[in-house]
């Protein structure tokens, strides 16, 4: 992957989660530095923004109304992804906790359904089923990305991207500016590279 990335201005928003110095490495890898900031003017200043996100809906809701996040998202307009519950924030509500999200996409988080050899958590290998043609996806369709994950959209009209636990789930949706990874792309090897990339080339 050779790509120019010395132009982007890169921020991951503080969301409170865990995984924070993981993402940090995962676009190190790809030359490019990022910050963890809350700040409006840095925020509203890059070129391209990260919502990461572990644990749960409503502790990460939670965060970002503390530092007035949850106000500043929506007004952004540049290319803006949110990944695991980074991207589950992004849509209207969450069973998780009952949290009210960002709704910045249609739609409400489940809990998977277990079943008999489905686990609960997801966690895992799971193969990426293209369902329409986007730059985000360039060379992901068929791909594996690496999961963990206990809630998840079961339909979106803004679907990108499906994979199938038991029954299927949005494994990646985008809507205008706005994208989100269902998955880890931090710990999805080439994969995961090849997303922040396209990312990064919006």
């Amino acid at each position: 992957m050779s790509a120019d990335f010395s132009k982007v201005r890169l921020v991951l928003l503080d969301s409170g989660g865990a995984n924070l110095g993981s993402v940090q490495a995962a676009f190190s890898r790809l030359g490019v530095e990022a910050p963890v900031t809350a700040d409006a003017q840095t925020i509203r200043s890059a070129t391209h923004v990260i919502l990461p996100g572990v644990g749960a809906a409503a502790p990460a809701m939670a965060h970002l109304r503390a530092n007035g996040l949850d106000r500043l998202i929506p007004t952004l307009t540049q290319p803006l992804m949110g990944i695991c519950v980074g991207m589950q924030l992004l849509f209207e509500h969450s069973e998780e906790g009952d949290a009210e999200c960002l709704g910045l996409l249609p739609g409400r988080v489940q809990r998977l359904p277990e079943s008999p050899g489905i686990r609960v958590p997801h966690m895992g290998w799971n193969r990426l089923e293209a369902n329409v043609s986007h730059p985000l996806l360039a060379g992901l369709n068929g791909q594996h990305a690496y999961f963990v994950h206990s809630y998840a959209l079961r339909h979106s009209a803004d679907e990108l991207a499906q994979c199938v636990h038991g029954q299927p789930f949005v494994a990646m949706a985008a809507k205008g500016n706005v994208m989100g990874a269902q998955f880890h792309p931090e710990r999805s090897a080439a994969t995961g590279a090849r997303l922040l990339a396209n990312f990064l080339s919006l």
